[in-house]
């Protein structure tokens, strides 16, 4: 196997992920489509061992992390370009998956971000959420807003990643970029967080908050005058506030509202569609976190459709609701009106038509 010759490929056709699995051809990731590499063979056992070790390049703690654990995540530099490179386990022989990453950041313009998340980025302190299913974006939109601070203010930003995909160069702002895991610059993300109120940082990026520890690290940076910037696996802006209070025990839960009602700034929750025009498009549902929504979050039992209904009718703040950004999407023709059928319950159907029609009416006005 040449890898070197599937990385040159992936680059020139624009892929985003390679796959390499055992008894499978190479397949690049282009769209939303698995596209096998040109004049490529089936990958054996032996080729899977060779690719480990040639990743592992003898790096005895990597390997310790994989054998101990089962999967790694490590990254790759290549060219012009730096990988995420994910190894695991499928039927005991070793299975890669790795991530392009372009070292020219797009804007946050260009990819389809609001601007009241940009805004939002002036905030001294508080707690500010991308969220998004895998593959959704978040990683790109979350260095673009690092970048875009990097550019524009004049701040300490400390980012805790796992592995460290874009690399930042001081600009305006000082940047700290450290690797979380066992032989890296911080063994979890919340002794990061934790060390990071020793550090005198401004920002604090966290590319994960995947545990009860790292939520409260956080929550506690930014109640001691910090903001924080930080990523959730969750597919809405209400799932989110749901997951961060279920992370806690009941007893504590009353509490955790409190501190969210107050800290909480912003959520962007995005996902990615393919577009008309084959191009991935950006979906984004944002909630500014006003005093109705802080009223939702304190009640004893919080309410997905009142959540909902704050996002919707808090446009002048800069919310913007799941329904109205697929409405706009598709009356700027670039995605299908079965595709944003498809990102919505069959009860908020009506609600979608009815916005396309609002949307429509108003462009018309504006046009004449």
């Amino acid at each position: 196997m040449n890898l070197n010759k599937i990385l040159d490929e992936a680059m020139e056709l624009d892929a985003s992920d390679i796959h390499l699995i055992c008894d499978n051809k190479p397949m690049l990731r282009i769209g939303r489509k698995l596209v096998p590499v040109s004049d490529s063979e089936i990958l054996t056992p032996d080729d899977m061992s060779e690719l480990y070790d040639y990743l592992i390049k003898g790096n005895i703690d990597r390997d310790e992390v994989f054998n101990r654990t089962r999967k790694l995540d490590i990254s790759y530099e290549y060219k012009d370009i730096r990988l995420r490179v994910n190894i695991s386990l499928s039927d005991d022989i070793p299975t890669c998956s790795l991530r392009l990453i372009r070292n020219e950041l797009p804007t946050y313009e260009s990819l389809g971000v609001p601007d009241i998340v940009r805004r939002m980025t002036y905030q001294t302190q508080g707690l500010i959420l991308v969220t998004g299913k895998t593959n959704s974006g978040k990683t790109t939109t979350l260095n673009s807003l690092i970048n875009y601070i990097n550019e524009n203010q004049n701040k300490k930003i400390i980012t805790l990643e796992n592995p460290i995909e874009y690399k930042h160069e001081s600009k305006k702002s000082l940047i700290v970029q450290k690797e979380v895991g066992n032989g890296k610059d911080t063994l979890t993300f919340s002794e990061g967080v934790q060390n990071s109120l020793r550090e005198d940082s401004d920002i604090l990026v966290i590319g994960e908050i995947r545990d009860k520890e790292t939520m409260e690290a956080a929550i506690e940076t930014a109640e001691s005058g910090h903001l924080v910037i930080g990523t959730l696996h969750t597919k809405s802006c209400a799932e989110t506030i749901d997951r961060m209070i279920n992370f806690y025990e009941v007893r504590d839960q009353r509490t955790v509202k409190y501190l969210l009602s107050a800290l909480l700034k912003l959520v962007i929750s995005q996902r990615l569609l393919p577009g008309t025009d084959d191009k991935l498009v950006l979906v984004p549902e944002v909630m500014v976190v006003d005093n109705v929504v802080s009223g939702i979050i304190r009640k004893d039992k919080l309410s997905v459709s009142e959540i909902e209904d704050a996002i919707q009718s808090n446009a002048e703040k800069g919310s913007i609701g799941l329904i109205n950004s697929l409405a706009e999407l598709f009356v700027q023709d670039k995605i299908t009106l079965d595709q944003a059928k498809a990102q919505i319950e069959e009860k908020n159907l009506e609600r979608l038509n009815r916005t396309i029609m609002q949307l429509r009416i108003k462009r018309d006005r504006q046009a004449r």
